[in-house]
């Protein structure tokens, strides 16, 4: 098993940064892909950002150029760096990691921004 234990959220104004983190524990062998997704209320989870084990990034359009998302493959953990926020981007955003055979999803941490 896998655990991913998520921080970084909270209420922010919009044109401000948030950074969230992810890490992983437990019984992890190696750990390819890692990302971001999000979700709002009654709409499906949607891809925000990944990474790849040797650093490749992948990015929604509507975060290209103002969302980062970068790793520490020592530490088992990713992070996103979130700036220029706008309120489109409140949301629950949950961790998401790819290990040999399965993934695993954290628990979420709400993002908040207001106008």
């Amino acid at each position: 098993q896998v655990q991913l234990v998520e921080s970084g959220g909270g209420l922010v104004q919009a044109g401000e940064s948030l950074r969230l983190s992810c890490a992983a524990s437990g019984s992890i062998s190696s750990i390819n892909v890692m990302g971001w997704y999000r979700q709002t209320p009654g709409k499906q989870r949607e891809l925000v950002a990944t990474i790849t084990s040797g650093g490749r990034g992948n990015y929604a359009d509507s975060v290209k150029g103002r969302f980062t998302i970068s790793r520490d493959n020592a530490q088992n953990t990713v992070y996103l760096q979130m700036t220029s926020l706008k309120p489109e981007d409140t949301a629950v955003y949950y961790c998401n990691v790819g290990v040999p055979f399965t993934t695993y999803w954290g628990r979420g941490t709400q993002v908040t921004v207001s106008s």
